[in-house]
């Protein structure tokens, strides 16, 4: 059979993955193992090999069947690929759905579960050993990209506006404590976490003297599990150096009461590739399409929306989201 023969096969006239493509790729268990392991991640081909203790030329053969069938989208990210399942669409979407809503009722193997487990761990170390490793220069090389000052002062307006003097509020990724005297002056109490103690030691240095301020080291999944909550949460500048950004904002709205407010501070999606290397940046920023879909999915409606051009060329997006 030639090439052209091949592509016809797998696509409709309207460029869509035929019913026989898509059944096909949902027809092998290994496949289905995979769009089990994504239901709410993504990750790169190295990841995946870890996670299923394969090889790669094996995995890829897979990868490339789920694409073809329209299961799979793929993203380049520096030098890495990344893999996320595709949203559903087109003539097949509600085939398309039913499959993922049953491969999402079957609960992943503890092999494969721990193997993820270990890839969330490996990135969460990386990301820990750049910042422990470059303290001194991370403020500079940040304010390069984007002035502290001009995100901050439009969260504190956002805050303001969404609630006078809240009982509490949790900053997450509190990094050097910049934020927090001003945070002190307008709630009752603040709760500052970070994944790095060294990050904690710089907050409290700037801020340890204020009484209201709880010193937290941990992730947000861990302030979920103690039962905290919140009138307001804020992530600024955090999500593009997280390996889970969609996590961070389900964890935030589980943390929220009702009524309460996510504020995000974010880069828009860029080119820079040379911010990986000299910021820890994970993401080359989000889309605001992105933010919002993943607030929506965590069960928060979009309030407000900044943005602030910078004269480097990026972009910075300041959102406010409101959980019902």
């Amino acid at each position: 059979m030639n090439a052209t023969a091949h592509i016809a096969e797998l696509r409709t006239r309207d460029g869509a993955p035929s019913l026989a493509t898509l059944l096909k790729a949902a027809g092998d268990a290994f496949r289905l193992n995979i769009l089990r392991v994504m239901a709410q991640d993504s990750f790169s081909v190295s990841e995946l090999c870890d996670i299923f203790s394969t090889r790669q030329s094996a995995l890829s053969h897979h990868l490339k069947i789920l694409i073809d069938a329209g299961l799979l989208n793929r993203k380049k990210e520096g030098t890495a690929t990344y893999y996320r399942r595709a949203l559903p669409g087109g003539a097949l979407a509600t085939l398309h759905e039913e499959i993922l809503l049953s491969v999402d009722a079957e609960q992943l193997s503890a092999a494969l579960s721990q193997g993820a487990i270990r890839v969330q761990k490996q990135r969460e170390d990386n990301s820990l050993a750049f910042f422990n490793g470059h303290l001194a220069r991370f403020r500079a090389q940040q304010e390069l990209i984007a002035p502290w000052k001009d995100y901050s002062e439009v969260t504190l307006q956002l805050l303001e506006r969404a609630s006078r003097l809240p009982p509490q509020v949790i900053e997450v990724g509190v990094g050097e404590g910049w934020l927090l005297p001003e945070l002190h002056d307008r709630a009752g109490h603040v709760v500052a976490l970070d994944l790095s103690n060294e990050m904690l030691e710089q907050a409290r240095r700037h801020a340890g003297h204020l009484a209201n301020i709880d010193f937290v080291c941990g992730s947000t999944t861990a302030l979920v599990s103690s039962g905290l909550s919140a009138e307001v949460v804020i992530a600024n500048m955090v999500l593009h150096h997280t390996p889970q950004p969609q996590h961070i904002i389900n964890d935030a709205a589980t943390l929220l009461t009702s009524g309460g407010s996510l504020i995000v501070s974010e880069l828009c999606a860029h080119d820079q590739a040379w911010a990986r290397q000299h910021c820890g940046d994970l993401w080359l920023g989000f889309s605001p399409q992105q933010l919002e879909g993943w607030a929506i999915e965590a069960g928060l409606t979009l309030e407000a929306s900044v943005f602030l051009a910078q004269r480097n060329g990026f972009q910075v997006q300041v959102q406010h989201f409101r959980r019902d």
